[in-house]
């Protein structure tokens, strides 16, 4: 898309040297992505913040295995009655 904008010389010449582009293409392209990531940071941040993930502790680990195990030898002791 092309578009027409007013850059101030020294805010595109600082995008060009920090972002290490060849072309004004290229830093403005450079400075949107940045933004844009940013951006998409701080939402997921915000959303883990009002929605907290909930981590298992070791204790819920442990009992999660021995269930499992042993929902798998009972499978396996009604395939082998059969």
């Amino acid at each position: 898309m092309k578009t027409t904008v007013d850059i101030p010389e020294k805010t595109l010449k600082d995008s060009i040297k920090y972002s290490g582009a060849s072309t004004k293409r290229d830093a403005i392209l450079a400075a949107m992505d940045d933004y844009n990531h940013r951006q998409r940071v701080l939402a997921f941040s915000e959303r883990i913040r009002k929605n907290p993930l909930k981590l298992m502790d070791n204790d819920e680990i442990e009992a999660a295995d021995v269930a499992e195990s042993t929902r798998q030898l009972a499978d396996y002791q009604a395939r082998a009655s059969e």
